[in-house]
């Protein structure tokens, strides 16, 4: 992942929070569903017009996979007032799908790597990036449910 793709995926972040903060995490969640379909359709049209098509070059697929994370973690909405409170877990959950989103999407491990090598085309793109997202979001929740579970313990 270069510079320009962890910038593409931090306003992915910006603007997935945007959506959490004004809308709410079903319409987070609907606009990833619609993103994915626009992304594919978007993926091979350009691999049909020119067979060499970098998929590399895809930033639609960090939207995807960022967004996913997002609408599983913190999958709330709030308002801006109580964006910076730590005990909401919004903000702290938020950043860490963003990491976790991009440690997956670097090392490709386990099923992300195989499929966005086994299915051509744009759904293997977007496919191995929801499943990234999906690990990020989980991981992150599950940290955070970690996290106050110590809390709750001391």
């Amino acid at each position: 992942m270069n510079s320009r793709t962890i910038a593409i995926t931090l306003f992915s972040l910006i603007s997935g929070l945007s959506i959490l903060i004004y809308f709410d995490e079903e319409t987070l969640f609907l606009a990833t569903l619609l993103l994915s379909i626009l992304a594919i359709k978007t993926i091979n049209a350009k691999i049909n017009k020119d067979k060499n098509f970098d998929t590399k070059s895809v930033i639609l697929n960090s939207f995807v996979g960022l967004w996913f994370a997002l609408s599983i973690a913190p999958a709330f909405g709030v308002e801006i007032k109580d964006i910076l409170v730590f005990g909401n877990g919004f903000l702290i959950q938020a950043l860490l799908s963003f990491v976790l989103f991009i440690f997956f999407m670097i090392t490709k491990i386990s099923i992300i790597g195989r499929i966005e090598k086994s299915i051509k085309g744009g759904v293997g793109v977007i496919a191995s990036s929801i499943i990234a997202g999906a690990a990020a979001g989980i991981s992150s929740s599950a940290l955070w449910q970690v996290y106050l579970q110590l809390q709750a313990a001391l």
